[in-house]
């Protein structure tokens, strides 16, 4: 099998889903759009994606369902509202491109362990969605998707097991995204109440995101559990977030060595779900504090080369994240709650959302 090469593999990526979503816009045909429309489009996209030559036909895949929302651990439907990724994750074969980008990140290309397609998209919004003006003192509206590409590695040394993830992520903020259709919908459907302020938006802007992470866990029993904890580092570059992290993670219960490591937590990258099927049950609960310091949030900076909306950004925000993941056959079931210090100036309390992923493996 001839081997594609990485750049060939972005440009697709690009080609696929990002240069159909803008023309969408562009043309003005989004606006045109019902729902149902929109999402056969952004389905069709996916679904041509994972059909190029050395997707489809990947052993040891599975297919993941990550749905954050805050009605989900809160009585609220504000700030980070809703999001959806859809991730596919799979074991590359020997000759797969994703192995030469590894060796050019200055990994072993022989000991990549997964790498992962992701198509997601998130809704943003300020605590008050009834209020049609401007609410100058809180979070934008704002709406984005995109289209991902994570690669991981773990490496056993001795009692210690480090784990590291690169990820790339390509997409649009900005109407062309279908945040106000999509939340419209669903508020209608559910009897919710009814989005009023999305004229205030964020603009239309194309964004592309590296990040790169790495966690060291020790291994170790208490009893008849499994023990992991350590430290995490992590940094990203774009021009939608731009960031330095660090955390320190615990992870216990039965059968630890089936899974990578922590689901990932927005604005994480990556699902970080992929597990080893197998008949006997096994599981993990899990906590995992994380800061970063946020040189850049487009989400709260507002637009790169427009005038919009946008508020007085916190440069360090923190997370506390917990949950169980339960894993049986060829099937594993997460969930988590996180609650999260104030990401800008003036906002009245922390955030607190939740976060549900259910993977199959094929």
């Amino acid at each position: 099998m001839q081997q594609r090469s990485p750049f060939f593999a972005v440009i697709e990526l690009f080609v696929y889903f990002a240069i159909p979503v803008i023309w969408i816009h562009r043309e003005g045909l989004i606006h045109s759009m019902k729902m149902s429309e929109l999402l056969i489009v952004r389905l069709g996209l996916m679904s041509t994606i994972l059909c190029l030559p050395g997707i489809a036909s990947a052993a040891d895949a599975l297919l993941a369902v990550k749905v954050e929302n805050d009605i989900i651990a809160a009585d609220s439907d504000g700030h980070y509202s809703n999001g959806i990724e859809v991730a596919y994750s799979f074991v590359p074969d020997k000759t797969h491109w994703t192995r030469a980008m590894a060796e050019g990140l200055g990994w072993s290309a022989a000991n990549l362990d997964v790498a992962s397609y992701r198509f997601g998209h998130q809704i943003y919004t300020p605590d008050d969605i009834e209020i049609a003006s401007l609410i100058e003192d809180d979070r934008p509206y704002a709406g984005l998707a995109y289209a991902g590409l994570s690669i991981f590695q773990s490496r056993d040394q001795g009692q210690w097991r480090d784990s590291r993830a690169w990820h790339m992520d390509l997409g649009l903020v900005g109407p062309g995204a279908g945040a106000e259709r999509f939340q419209r919908a669903v508020h209608r459907a559910t009897g919710s109440d009814e989005p009023k302020g999305w004229d205030n938006q964020l603009e239309n802007e194309p964004f592309f995101n590296m990040a790169y992470g790495q966690r060291w866990w020790r291994q170790s029993q208490l009893g008849p559990l499994e023990l992991e904890y350590g430290p995490a580092l992590g940094v990203a570059v774009g021009n939608l977030y731009t960031y330095a992290s660090s955390g320190l993670g615990l992870r216990f219960g039965k059968g630890l060595a089936r899974s990578l490591g922590l689901p990932s937590i927005n604005p994480g990258y990556g699902s970080g779900v992929y597990f080893e099927p197998g008949q006997s049950f096994a599981w993990f609960g899990y906590v995992n504090l994380d800061g970063r310091y946020m040189a850049h949030n487009m989400l709260l900076d507002g637009n790169t080369f427009s005038n919009s909306h946008s508020v007085d950004r916190e440069q360090w925000v923190g997370d506390l994240q917990a949950g169980i993941a339960l894993t049986w056959d060829r099937w594993q079931v997460s969930f988590a709650s996180v609650w999260r210090t104030r990401e800008f100036k003036g906002q009245t309390e922390p955030d607190q959302f939740g976060s549900l992923v259910v993977s199959r493996a094929f």
